[in-house]
Parts: structure tokens; sequence; C-alpha cells
């Protein structure tokens, strides 16, 4: 069962506390992040993601939405999606979030999530929809393009609008589509008079861009990294100091960040986002100590970090009556927040008003 202070004993771990940025002064605004449930998660996820979610719940009330029906918009297996999303909010749990001050949630659960896509749609265009370059990016990986896949960021849109959101905590990959919901926005306003917020994007300080330990050319991922080339967030800490131990380095011994040091400088930037401590400080340490030192204290820095996330994550896996309890509850929320919007929507659109349980 989740204990009365889930996040206590996470942030007396290293990598807790996370740098919250500079925009932490605006308590009481309303914070959206939509994950979608899609693979193991590894380090970089941790990295670029969840510490960073669970720092996002300091700043306001946020609400982190497990989004399953953008994971249709491309074949995939059911089984798969079911345990993919039990899984993400298993994670979102272990590393930190607070179920008592944040919202965690599935899209399916709330149905006004796809009822605001429809109504979005009338005033979202089709040239915009063309132009997304994720469109054509996916598009272009798939046989079979959904219909889905085309109009998902309505959907997106959707998702951030019910909840009259301020702030949306999002990577640079994803600028475009906050644009659009924007752009949505402001055009549902003009056409039916001041109901939706327009949120803003906030864009994290460039973090550690966590590579992949075969090949540190390109990033760690899931679907495309080796076996070898990733560390789970799940990973035994056997299974983490092989993987660190083994990770591909230069010839040389200095460790020390540098462009020509690919891999030094990709374990220098886990050790710290693993212990909280700078790049600069790692390196004056482990200065003249070459690289078979190095890797060991890198190895047990992320050990240190993912173990009791690990725990608490095969806690939470192995009560799936408290874990759907817990997102059962974040539904409840994440409806009572977004149905005085919906009901706007529907009341400044014309439609026919209708009494909901």
């Amino acid at each position: 069962m989740l204990g009365a202070d889930p996040e206590r004993k996470l942030r007396e771990t290293p990598g807790f506390p996370v740098k919250v940025p500079a925009w932490d002064n605006r308590r009481g605004v309303r914070i959206f992040s939509g994950i979608q449930p899609t693979g193991a998660k590894h380090f970089g996820n941790y990295s670029g993601g969840f510490r960073q979610y669970a720092a996002t719940q300091e700043l306001g009330e946020a609400f982190f939405c497990i989004v399953d029906l953008h994971s249709i918009t491309v074949e995939h297996d059911p089984t798969e999606l079911r345990e993919a999303t039990l899984d993400l909010a298993a994670m979102l749990f272990a590393t930190g979030i607070d179920p008592g001050r944040s919202t965690v949630f599935v899209q399916s659960h709330n149905p006004a999530h796809p009822e605001a896509a429809w109504l979005l749609g009338a005033v979202a265009s089709f040239g915009e929809l063309r132009r997304m370059t994720q469109f054509k990016d996916k598009s272009e990986a798939h046989e079979f393009i959904s219909s889905g896949l085309f109009t998902y960021p309505v959907l997106m849109a959707a998702d951030i609008l019910l909840y009259q959101t301020d702030v949306v905590p999002i990577g640079d990959d994803q600028r475009q589509h906050l644009e659009l919901t924007r752009d949505i926005a402001q055009r549902f306003n003009a056409r039916f008079g001041t109901t939706l917020k327009l949120p803003r994007g906030v864009y994290p300080e460039e973090g550690a861009r966590i590579l992949d330990l075969t090949d540190p050319e390109k990033k760690m991922s899931t679907s495309t990294s080796p076996e070898m080339g990733k560390v789970l967030m799940t990973d035994p800490p056997e299974a983490i100091r092989k993987k660190v131990m083994s990770a591909v380095t230069d010839t040389g011994r200095e460790v020390r960040r540098a462009p020509d040091k690919p891999g030094i400088t990709n374990l220098i930037d886990m050790m710290s986002v693993a212990s909280g401590r700078s790049p600069e400080e790692i390196e004056r340490e482990f200065e003249g100590q070459g690289y078979g030192a190095f890797k060991a204290a890198v190895a047990d820095a992320v050990i240190a970090c993912l173990d009791p996330i690990r725990f608490r994550y095969q806690a939470l896996r192995a009560d799936p009556v408290e874990l759907e309890r817990l997102l059962s509850e974040g539904a409840r929320r994440a409806v009572q927040a977004s149905l005085p919007t919906l009901r706007a929507m529907y009341d400044r659109m014309g439609f026919v008003s209708h009494s909901r349980d």
C-alpha cells in the first residue's frame, strides 16, 4: 500500500531534490503533463522526465495524464497497452508523485477528453494538422496511417485546455503542438466567447541527454538501443553495474567532458543526474584516476539512485488493487476539474444542455 508520505524516502536518496525551474514562484498555477505509456522506461527517461515530474508538483496544482488514447494512433497490442499503462502509473508514484498532492489519471478514464477533442476539431484546420512535423515523421515509419495519427494534436489540445492549464512543461520537440493548442484556444475564444485559458509552455533548462552506452553518438532508447546500451529503471544492481562497466569509451584516461569523448561525457552526465553533483565537481574528483575507478563510481551512483525506485515500483505493481484505486481517485478528480470547461464549451457552441450525473 502507498504510505502516508510516499516521496520522503525518495527525496532523501541521491538524485533528489531536482533543481526546480525559475518559475517555481508561480504558486497556485495549474500544470498539466501528458505521458505516453510506451515501452520500459530507462535512465534517459528518468533524467528528462520522471525526476522533473516529481519537482513539478512543488510548483502548483499538477495533473499527470497517462495518455493511452494517443497510443492507439499507431498499431498496438491491447495486452501490452494495458500493462504499459499500469507500469507507467506505478513508475510515476514510485519516482515521487504524491497522490495526495497531485492528480495522476488515465486519459481514457475521463470521457471529457475525446468529447472536447471533437468540439475543438471544429476550430482546427486541415492545413494546420497537415503541417505537423511529427505527423510527417511518424507517417513515414508506418505502412498504415490512421486518421487518429493525423488528428491527435487536437486531442492533445483538448488534454491541456480542459483543465484551464497555466503551464505545460514540455520538451522542445513538442513546441509546435503547444503553439497549435494556443492557436486553437484563441480561435475558439474569438468565435464563441472567452472560454479557454491560453497555456504557456515551459521548456526546462537543457539537462543531461543520456546516450546509448554501446554507441554514445545516439540517444538511449527502449526500442533501438541494444540490451547493453540502455539502463532500465527496473534493472537490478548487478545488471546496471555490468552495463556501466562495459560502456564504450575512448582510449584515453582523462575523466572530462569533451566533444571528442562522447562515452566519458555520457557517463559523467549519468553520474551527475544520479548523484545531484555538477559535472565539474565529478571531473575534479576523478582527475588522474583513470576509467576503471570512474566507471565503478558511476555504477554505484546509478544503483543508489534507482534501487529505491525499483523497490517501490515492484511493490506497487504487486498490489494492483491499490494501484487501480489510486487511478480511480485520480480519474474522479480529473473529471471534477475538467467538467466545468466541457460544459462551458458545449454551451458556448450552442448545444442543448442536459444533466450529467
